[in-house]
């Protein structure tokens, strides 16, 4: 089967006075058509950056600095602005965390519609209302035929995130990268958010990259799932995999710190320490100062990204053994 996208040993610095920093250092992942795929980390992990990296739309003084990203057999770190401009938002749509940053306050649900599909397509007024229409009635907006002349302020958090999912499927995009995109909802909400996404991507065959630091999620959704810390990938694999049986002490961490994995009134267990910036990146193993299992190699040595299990998953610790397969770089 072969790759809608496929991310290989992309590298995103940032320019600064006292020199480049490195915010993301040799990623790599693929993504089927209608596959689901979680980005999973802490803040400050480079989940995010990964994913508008994908899209080519890092702000300076930050810029793509090597690897490639093939989308359908182009690399979209390659292409002009003008060129880009006809992927993302059309082929490639983003859902972001904050639904209020996405909508225009002064503009109703139906104009916003409106002019995103005239931006991409050939078509009169009446035909992209009719596609806002059946969009929102996709994503379950009650009455949509009113809302249209609504404006946002009009519509509660969880509504708002339903439009942008709407705005998100006008053009039929084939990839929908969702940043955080419950982060801002309540509990409740959240549930009814996530299963609306898998249901659309299941019947749109639409690819999905969720970025999220919630293992909860993910596990209820995706079918893969990539583990970051400090600007790598440091676990890959199934979902189900990953999360029954993590083999990297970071995942590890991330699965006991979930509250439904301890007995009723038991303490949450915390990872301690903090994330590193990307100025102060250790050497060796970056996750080394808040392992458990570090040794002097952790220290010294940058851990192989190495296949265990066959090829269900991958992950780069010096205190995971390889089985038969060989380390791939």
């Amino acid at each position: 089967m072969s790759h809608l996208l496929e991310v290989k040993d992309l590298e995103v610095k940032f320019a600064l006075r006292t020199g480049d920093l490195t915010a993301i250092n040799g990623v790599s992942f693929s993504l089927h058509k209608g596959q689901r795929m979680g980005l999973v980390g802490e803040s400050g992990a480079g989940k995010s950056v990964t994913g508008f990296a994908v899209i080519n739309l890092i702000s300076k003084p930050g810029f793509i600095s090597g690897g490639q990203v093939i989308f359908n057999g182009r690399d979209l770190a390659a292409l002009s602005d003008e060129a880009m401009r006809e992927i993302r938002g059309n082929q490639i749509s983003m859902i972001f965390q904050d639904p209020m940053m996405t909508l225009n306050p002064v503009l109703t649900i139906g104009t916003q519609m409106v002019e995103t599909l005239q931006a991409h397509r050939h078509i009169t007024r009446a035909e992209a209302e009719a596609i806002a229409l059946e969009k929102l009635q996709k994503v379950q907006i009650p009455s949509p035929e009113k809302r249209l002349a609504q404006y946002p302020h009009e519509f509660s958090g969880g509504m708002r995130q339903r439009i942008v999912i709407a705005i998100a499927l006008l053009t039929d995009p084939e990839i929908i990268i969702a940043d955080e995109p419950t982060t801002a909802l309540d509990v409740t909400i959240q549930a009814e958010i996530m299963d609306l996404l898998q249901q659309l991507c299941e019947s749109e065959r639409t690819g999905l990259i969720l970025i999220t630091h919630d293992l909860g999620v993910v596990s209820q959704v995706t079918e893969t799932i990539a583990v970051m810390y400090a600007g790598k990938i440091v676990e890959s694999g199934s979902t189900e995999k990953v999360v029954r049986e993590p083999r990297h002490p970071y995942t590890q961490g991330l699965i006991k710190a979930l509250p439904g994995s301890l007995q009723p009134g038991a303490k949450l267990h915390q990872i301690p320490g903090m994330m590193p910036t990307l100025t102060d990146i250790p050497p060796g193993c970056a996750f080394n100062p808040r392992c458990t299992l570090s040794q002097r190699i952790c220290r010294e040595q940058e851990p192989p990204f190495i296949t265990i299990d066959g090829d269900a998953c991958k992950v780069a610790c010096h205190m995971v053994q390889p089985d038969a397969s060989k380390a791939s770089l």
